[in-house]
């Protein structure tokens, strides 16, 4: 189970967090008020093709991935959006929509918006649509060691 695996990574690392189980919820909107989380504090994952390979764009959940923005940034060829038949079976134990940002459980390399670093602490979905995990940003960075960039921009829609 993803929590499980996430949680023993961050009981070995001594990290400090709370794990939150909250009702069923899908958008950024219904998991930040049902956990009683600050948008801007709540970290979405996108997966995302770069030059054909797998990666995480992690972001501030209102706002959205700006592809060309991350492809200029990362000086790729290609940078497109993945469907869930091309990365379901990279995560397993995770249900669709509720990857944590830790790529590296995953083999994958990952990409953190700066804008996440405004905040001490972010909250993540665990692998499932029920349950969060929050902790410190420095942990996160320390952990993951995501290529910090500027990609996010406006408003998502709920399909994102």
């Amino acid at each position: 189970m993803p929590l499980a695996r996430l949680k023993k990574l961050l009981d070995s690392e001594n990290v400090k967090y709370v794990a939150i189980s909250h009702s069923p919820a899908y958008t950024a909107q219904e998991i930040a008020a049902s956990a009683h989380i600050a948008g801007g504090e709540l970290a979405k994952t996108v997966m995302v093709k770069i030059d054909g390979e797998m990666a995480m764009a992690v972001l501030p959940a209102p706002l959205r991935v700006d592809l060309e923005c991350l492809q200029d940034e990362t000086g790729a060829q290609q940078v497109e959006l993945a469907g869930e038949e091309e990365f379901e079976r990279l995560l397993p134990g995770c249900e669709l929509g509720a990857m944590p940002p830790f790529g590296n459980l995953f083999n994958m390399p990952v990409y953190a918006d700066r804008s996440l670093s405004d905040h001490a602490e972010i909250a993540f979905n665990a692998g499932s649509h029920i349950e969060l995990v929050r902790m410190g940003y420095s942990d996160f960075e320390r952990l993951v060691r995501p290529k910090l960039t500027k990609f996010a921009v406006g408003v998502t829609t709920e399909s994102e």
